[in-house]
This record gives C-alpha cells, sequence and structure tokens, in this order.
C-alpha cells in the first residue's frame, strides 16, 4: 500500500476486509456527485458530504492518480473537507499505480462511503485503472451505496466514452476547439458509471461548446454533459440534479448520425437545454 505523503500517514485509520459483491451495473444504489472543475466552494463540498452521507457514517478514499503531484492533490483534497469541520480520521489516500494494487488498499475502496476523484489527466488515471482491481472495486462500491465524485478529470473518466483531451487533427493543445470536424475529437474508455452519457468540464467557462457538438453528432443517442466550473450534477437513478454555482449544458442528437462534407461534420435536430442550479433533468 503506497499512501501519498507523510501528512495522509498520520489520517490512514485501521483497514477492514469487505465481502467482494458481484460486478453487474444492474440498479446501483449509489450516487455520482460529478463536478466540472474551477474553485469548489464550501457549500458544493457541503452538497457532496450531504449526498454520501458521511459526516453520518463511514469514511471516504481520495484517489489522486489523474495528478501529476498526486501527493499535493490529495492533500488539499482532503483540507477542503475537513474545514468543514470533519475528522482526518474519515479519510484514506491511494496513489495506486498500474499493476500495482494491493489487496488491503483495493479492499479499503471497496467499502468506501465516498470516493473522490481529483483533477489532472484523465488519461493518467485510465491508464492505471482500466482492467484493474480498483476498477472494479469502484463500480462494486457504487452498486452498494457508495457516492463516486469527481472534478475535471475526474469529471471525465465517469462516462463509459471518455473525451480525452486531445484532437486527431489538432494535436498541439491550445485549450481552443476551433471547429467542428469529422474524426477529430479523441474518445476512449472511461470507467463507464455513466453508460449512456458522455461528459465534458470547465464547459461555459472555457468555451467547450464546439468539442461537445463534435461529439454529439458522431455518437448519437448518448446524453453530452458539459458542466461549468464550481458546478456539479447530482446523479440519483435514472435523474440528475444541477448543484452549485453555474449552468449544466446538455445536448442530445436523437438523429441517425453526423453528416460528413469535406471532413466537415453536420446534422439536424439536436437538442440543446442550459440547466440552472436546482434544475433536474433525466439521465439515462
Amino acid at each position: 500500500m503506497k499512501f501519498i505523503c507523510a501528512f495522509l500517514l498520520l489520517l490512514i485509520f485501521p483497514l477492514f476486509g469487505f465481502t467482494q459483491a458481484g460486478n453487474s451495473m444492474a440498479a446501483p444504489a449509489g450516487k455520482l456527485f460529478i463536478i466540472g472543475g474551477g474553485k469548489r466552494p464550501p457549500g458544493l463540498v457541503q452538497a457532496m458530504v450531504d449526498a454520501s452521507g458521511l459526516d453520518t457514517a463511514g469514511y471516504a478514499v481520495v484517489l489522486p492518480m489523474a495528478s501529476s503531484e498526486p501527493d499535493t492533490a490529495a492533500y488539499y483534497s482532503i483540507l477542503q473537507f475537513a474545514e468543514l469541520g470533519l475528522p482526518a480520521g474519515k479519510f484514506r489516500a491511494y496513489n495506486f499505480e498500474k499493476g500495482n494494487y494491493p489487496e488491503a488498499a483495493v479492499d479499503s475502496l471497496r467499502g468506501a462511503r465516498l470516493i473522490y476523484l481529483t483533477g489532472g489527466d484523465q488519461n493518467r488515471f485510465m491508464d492505471a485503472v482500466l482492467g484493474s482491481p480498483v476498477y472494479e472495486a469502484i463500480h462494486q462500491a457504487y452498486l452498494q451505496g457508495a457516492t463516486i465524485a469527481g472534478t475535471s478529470a475526474g469529471a471525465a473518466v465517469m462516462s463509459r466514452r471518455m473525451i480525452t483531451g486531445n484532437e486527431h487533427k489538432h494535436p498541439e493543445y491550445t485549450g481552443d476547439f476551433r471547429t467542428i470536424e469529422a474524426d477529430n475529437i479523441e474518445v476512449k474508455e472511461g470507467l463507464g458509471l455513466l453508460p449512456g452519457a458522455v461528459v465534458d468540464q470547465h464547459f461555459v467557462y472555457r468555451m467547450r461548446l464546439n468539442r461537445l457538438i463534435s461529439v454529439a453528432l458522431e455518437y448519437p443517442g448518448l446524453a453530452c454533459i458539459g458542466i461549468d466550473e464550481s458546478t456539479a450534477i447530482l446523479v440519483e437513478g435514472e435523474s440528475a440534479t444541477v448543484v452549485g454555482n453555474s449552468q449544466v449544458v446538455l445536448l442530445r442528437n436523437p438523429g441517425e448520425g453526423a453528416k460528413t462534407r469535406n471532413g466537415l461534420l453536420g446534422g439536424r435536430g439536436l437538442e440543446l437545454s442550459v440547466l440552472l442550479p436546482g434544475d433536474e433533468f433525466p439521465i439515462r
């Protein structure tokens, strides 16, 4: 087991064994709390705690594998919870490395009340997790009633089809998505907790509508969800509620797929909603 840093060593309380449950994704008892990145105001963090019930029972696990500085990411994530008055003993942090999945840490993950995925690079996270016991443990925790939360990269990994942040036709990253082109936006496999959706983050602030339109055109039938900074969606069962300070953009393509002409994408009948805090919408 690799703990994040000397500070976090003091936060880890003894591990307990948990019985492994089936890995079917039918009717999960848990919730998802998906944050679009940026600053996380205390009210937003409190809403995550309330959703999970962490203030009344159980413990949380922080997974910082998306970050290039996992020690720092885990420390400041836990600090935000501590500032709300939650005791340090409620938190564990594991920086799982590809091919190294200590059984005790995986069992601890499986029994968590809240699993929190930090920001960073979603590709880095999935490289460590995909096809591993960690992937299975996250799904089992979700089935058993845990809240799975994530911000920024930790939001992007929630869906089965994951936007990686890369463009095939414009490989030099600028942060701008200036076109709506065929075969351009790179999509890979994520955690699959939202099998019928795809999630984009920092959405309004970083003007990522072109990117999500491209995905909606090429993947008809998906709920394409753009979550702004300091904003989240709380997914419970078949519906989601907007939480936080800003908006969520919901884009659906109920048609037969995109048309292409000279490398450009086109389509008709896209459905667009701009949702405000408190608004609910069907997720699946």
